[in-house]
């Protein structure tokens, strides 16, 4: 067991203490320091009872958290455009945002709620909006042999002449 796992409450909480007391942007008067100590103590003791084990150790027992998704897998796929997060039933049109937020990996949501690893995370017609713009700009041809394929050809301009 490391020294930082068998401190006591008191003792964590001296060190929390005096750490915070040596950062020199905390200037704070002497009567003030019993009261944060008071303070830091009441803190360590009320998080070591909510997290179970005191000394920072999971028991082997537990199951990983289950998490309830907000609507059914159909009903987060049923408009074409947005998908309705499971998180907090909400539409969107792209999760990879949305799931950022929650510190989330599109395949972390897969796997959190069950879904197959084609599960899309960008609504069809959002998808289909951005195609038609990438391809209206160009994106995906290969090379000006693809883009001259695509263009009708220019006919050349005729010089003007002096006399005219």
């Amino acid at each position: 067991m490391s020294d930082e796992n068998s401190l006591n409450a008191v003792e964590l909480a001296t060190e929390l203490t005096i750490a915070w007391l040596g950062n020199q942007n905390n200037r704070v008067a002497a009567d003030e320091v019993p009261a944060f100590l008071r303070t830091m103590h009441a803190t360590i003791n009320e998080l070591s009872s909510a997290s179970g084990p005191a000394d920072g150790e999971q028991s082997g027992a537990e199951s990983p958290e289950e998490f309830t998704p907000a609507v059914s897998v159909r009903k987060s796929l049923a408009s074409r455009d947005h998908i309705i997060s499971m998180i907090d039933g909400k539409p969107y049109r792209t999760l990879r945002r949305h799931l950022s937020t929650h510190g989330l990996t599109p395949e972390e949501y897969r796997a959190r709620y069950n879904l197959k690893p084609d599960y899309p995370m960008v609504a069809p017609n959002y998808s289909e909006q951005r195609r038609a713009m990438a391809h209206k700009i160009g994106l995906g041809a290969k090379g000006r042999a693809a883009r001259g394929a695509a263009k009708p050809a220019r006919k050349p301009r005729a010089k003007a002449t002096a006399e005219s």
